[in-house]
């Protein structure tokens, strides 16, 4: 890092980058597959509705993989910063926040909310028409343009809103949540920005598991065990963990998932993001038979309005973190943390700064 930093009252503030371009370093990925490059890159300073955020710890997830594997070519954007479960502080804002100031801990959020459109206004759903999640998008809001540039000044694109794999990066306020860092330590603090959201959430706030429930969960992933910790804190009578073996992975496990619950009530759940063309492998008879198929999104939690208290009701219900982050590395070693999670190694490597 190329800015010194200094900690006051508890908090970290920047000294003499505000409204200047800094200079920092980033894991940046060049092609699919391609190991990620560590170098010194330019991050521009937060434009109106926007945060310059120091990140302290983020971590690797299997939507991070998928993107830079490739998966799916109309996603493929390069060069480009990956990563969007972090947490930080914030080094300066733009224009027009008042919610955020500089030196409050945050945690940038991939799937934000404006609160003015008319999905943030409903209170049945968590979409949000701007900065809802996109994995194709790969520029800011306000102006189509990137906050990144390499030092050739070339533009490397943004990514999931958030652009974590990086020191410093540029955020819309709408993907940024204050958070009280008294809660948790703030390198656990960082799985609520999606392990632990979408797993708990497509429990407690999707299926609105009851206690004495039956819950089976297909992948035992990060977010197939935050799904077991939320059916546990609501008390669910039987928790049934199936991992699946992606080596053997059919093309029909959503089949087996959704035939497996109990007919005239049953719920699937379906969470992450999933990057092949395969289309569902149901006849639509085999929907009346009160069987119900559901997405879920950000395990359904407006980020900005309702994370917060999310925190508090972890504590509360007991959720524990500790068990996901299974290694840590620096931003130096950040291909081995992709390799840990390819080999099934890992649930959570946090990396830091």
């Amino acid at each position: 890092m190329d800015e010194l930093i200094t900690h006051t009252n508890c908090k970290t503030v920047a000294n003499g980058t505000t409204s200047k371009v800094i200079t920092c370093k980033a894991a940046v990925v060049y092609g699919p597959g391609e190991a990620l490059v560590i170098e010194k890159i330019m991050v521009d300073p937060p434009k109106e509705m926007e945060v310059r955020i120091k990140i302290l710890f983020t971590s690797v997830c299997h939507s991070d993989l998928g993107v830079w594997l490739g998966t799916n070519e109309a996603e493929r954007a390069y060069p480009r910063i990956l990563g969007h479960e972090a947490s930080g502080i914030v080094e300066s804002t733009g224009e027009g926040v008042t919610d955020i100031e500089a030196g409050d801990y945050v945690i940038p959020i991939f799937h934000g909310e404006c609160g003015e459109c008319i999905f943030c206004k409903s209170a049945i759903t968590n979409m949000c028409a701007k900065f809802g999640i996109n994995p194709m998008k790969r520029v800011m809001e306000s102006d189509g343009k990137c906050r990144f540039w390499s030092k050739d000044k070339n533009p490397i694109f943004h990514f999931f809103n958030t652009s974590t794999f990086s020191e410093y990066t540029v955020v819309d306020s709408a993907c940024v949540v204050k958070i009280d860092p008294k809660l948790f330590p703030l390198n656990k603090m960082a799985l609520l920005s999606c392990c632990i959201s979408t797993g708990v959430g497509a429990v407690w706030n999707t299926a609105n598991v009851k206690p004495g429930s039956t819950v089976a969960v297909f992948g035992l992933g990060s977010v197939g065990f935050a799904v077991v910790e939320g059916a546990r804190a609501r008390a669910a009578a039987n928790i049934i963990g199936i991992d699946i073996n992606p080596d053997k992975l059919a093309k029909d496990v959503l089949r087996e998932a959704f035939l497996s619950t109990h007919q005239g009530w049953g719920l699937t759940v379906l969470v992450g993001v999933h990057s092949t063309p395969r289309l569902l492998p149901l006849h639509p008879m085999e929907l009346f038979y009160g069987r119900k198929l559901v997405g879920s999104t950000f395990g359904d939690f407006k980020g900005k309005s309702q994370l917060p208290h999310f925190a508090k009701d972890c504590i509360s219900a007991g959720v524990k973190l500790d068990e996901f982050i299974t290694h840590e590395l620096p931003l130096e070693k950040i291909n081995e943390a992709f390799q840990l999670l390819i080999d099934g190694k890992s649930l959570r490597c946090l990396i830091h700064f």
